[in-house]
């Protein structure tokens, strides 16, 4: 079966020779000369793939987009934007909003072409993958607890990989994914009005994160880098919230999970109004040896700056807090890497 593309550019010459173009390589094309016009034709008439320019009179492109993703029917037809705007700025608005790619005029038959073979194609996956979990969304009682959950992810959700230090998103990206950790490690972070550093929380093995809404597409308040290489599993805000619609039991163990981490946030803010810089050292070293290391012995693979950022203190009292310590037999230096001697005796330093 022919795929059929909607192709959204109020150019008139440039729309006809496009459309002209994905003819000739055996595609349907519908087309439309503002995005008013588009919206009505995605509506009566869905397509496989929309293509679609930005600034356009009537209704530009990011607004098509939105009112596509709050249809039940046309919210995974993939987007891919069309566009002469090439700031970074506008592309990433457009990402974030859940485009799910970017041409910028003028293109070349080969990178249409090949845009279109792609999405295409994990389109149809993707359709097959939510054919086969239907019968989870249908099914009140069939996820239970956080379990199932994660092994939703496992099963039915898209695969990430990050490099250490690579940013998985930055303060103000829309959360459009919560993500399961596979492997490796995570941070959340965020910058203070001087431009110090302060990590607000960690993340491990089989830890969810990402969730500044489980029904809402918001921005997220913090920015999350990885502190070792790392995979994840992502499912869409708006997986989750049919999810949570369908499965109260998920809903309410999500409830807990916030809870746990709400709890966890005013420990962290007691502990760096009122401990001694020697407890929250101590502390630091002992969240990080449990988050990141397989054996809490093995040795810390982080900077100090890191280190000094989760514990509220800096660098430089850090580094002297450490250096007690190694006199003390607690810890001990192997090149840049700290081993915890006695993981015991950190956790009751006062």
């Amino acid at each position: 079966m022919t795929d059929k593309i909607l192709l959204i550019e109020d150019d008139f010459v440039l729309r006809d020779n496009t459309a002209e173009l994905l003819e000739l390589s055996n595609y349907n094309v519908i087309k439309a000369s503002d995005g008013k016009e588009g919206l009505k034709l995605a509506m009566t008439n869905p397509p496989d793939l929309i293509i679609c320019d930005i600034m356009m009179p009537e209704m530009d492109g990011y607004e098509v987009l939105e009112k596509l993703s709050k249809n039940k029917k046309l919210k995974y037809i993939p987007f891919i934007f069309l566009s002469a705007k090439t700031e970074h700025q506008d592309v990433r608005k457009g990402m974030n909003m859940g485009a799910d790619d970017y041409i910028t005029k003028p293109f070349t038959e080969d990178e249409l072409l090949s845009a279109l073979k792609s999405r295409l194609a994990k389109a149809s996956i993707l359709a097959h993958k939510r054919n086969t979990i239907q019968y989870i969304e249908e099914d009140e009682e069939e996820l239970r607890s956080l379990n199932d959950l994660k092994n939703f992810f496992d099963d039915y959700g898209e695969e990430f990989s990050y490099d250490k230090n690579e940013i998985v998103y930055s303060e103000g990206d829309h959360s459009n994914y919560i993500y399961l950790i596979t492997e490796g490690a995570v941070k959340c972070h965020k910058l203070d009005d001087q431009g110090k550093e302060l990590t607000i929380a960690l993340y491990k093995e089989d830890d969810l994160f990402g969730y500044t809404s489980f029904t809402h597409n918001l921005p997220h308040k913090e920015t999350a880098t990885a502190i070792k290489n790392t995979q994840l599993m992502g499912i869409s805000i708006l997986q989750l919230s049919g999810i949570l619609d369908n499965n109260h039991k998920v809903a309410i163990a999500l409830i807990e999970l916030l809870t746990d981490d709400l709890c966890n946030t005013k420990e962290q803010l007691l502990q760096m109004a009122y401990s001694s810089v020697n407890k929250k050292t101590a502390n630091t070293i002992v969240q990080f040896a449990e988050h990141i290391n397989r054996k809490p012995e093995d040795p810390i693979k982080i900077s100090r700056s890191d280190l000094a950022s989760v514990a509220g203190v800096a660098t430089e009292t850090f580094i002297r807090t450490l250096t007690n310590f190694k006199n003390e037999g607690i810890i001990k230096s192997e090149g840049r890497n700290i081993v915890v001697l006695d993981l015991e005796r950190l956790k009751e330093i006062e």
